[in-house]
């Protein structure tokens, strides 16, 4: 089994399962970074982290749009229901649901949430993605925490973290050093840099922290320009995998 992850910019990410594709954070006209328009997005379903207008910039002209099921929060669903929008799958944090081709945990993000009129958004959130096997997290807007290393941790059948998505702008979210230290806790097989460079006050060096991530944590870092994808494949043995590169798991 495999995903393929297309960054479109910013913290806006197109996720090919297979069985469909989803759509994390739209925000496309406004953003400097993006490489698409939203108009131009098909998609099966949508992934919001909070509510922020740079994670939600585009979302109701999409939903509205393409009908594709919003999965978010409960406060964004009821603002979401007063601009129009009945498919709503309202969740909170620990929450799992069915997505297509597999599923979604609404997880811990430290981070605020408004809305674009300025109403309460809620708690912000990351998303843990299990698609076939593949295991994908999407940290959202967040600051580093602890209980990364739980999200990271080995589910039942041995499997750790395939990709990890963590924000490495700074000012507003985790900045470079502790993004490494993040992915350190997560131990993901890859790991891939978001919401940086989109303005000024967020520029970073993300081919540095990249050779940082694979010189001190043996994680395979990547980074991509908007509009490119990578394509993510189940490890068959993820500890035998763990022994070739010489990773150490998280317990």
């Amino acid at each position: 089994m495999a995903i393929t992850l297309t960054w479109i910019g910013h913290a806006t990410w197109l996720v090919d399962t297979g069985h469909g594709v989803l759509l994390v954070d739209p925000f496309f006209d406004e953003s400097p970074t993006a490489c698409m328009k939203g108009a131009d997005v098909a998609c099966d379903a949508i992934l919001v982290t909070h509510g922020h207008a740079d994670h939600v910039g585009d979302l109701v002209p999409i939903a509205r749009r393409t009908g594709a099921p919003v999965y978010c929060n409960w406060e964004i669903a009821q603002w979401l229901g007063g601009q129009g929008i009945d498919n709503v799958r309202p969740m909170n944090l620990g929450g799992r649901t069915t997505i297509p081709g597999g599923t979604a945990k609404m997880e811990l993000a430290h981070h605020s949430s408004s809305l674009p009129d300025g109403s309460y958004g809620g708690t912000a959130a990351g998303w843990l993605l299990d698609i076939g096997g593949v295991r994908a997290y999407f940290a959202g807007d967040t600051a580093l925490f602890n209980d990364m290393e739980r999200i990271g941790r080995r589910d039942g059948s041995g499997r750790g973290l395939d990709v990890a998505i963590v924000p490495i702008g700074d000012l507003f979210t985790m900045g470079p050093d502790d993004a490494v230290e993040a992915i350190r806790l997560l131990a993901p097989q890859v790991a891939l840099p978001t919401h940086y460079d989109t303005w000024p006050p967020i520029r970073q060096d993300a081919s540095a922290w990249a050779r940082r991530v694979s010189e001190e944590t043996g994680t395979d870092a990547r980074v991509l320009r908007p509009g490119e994808r990578i394509r993510i494949d189940v490890v068959a043995d993820p500890r035998a995998a763990d022994a070739a590169t010489g990773r150490q798991s998280p317990r």
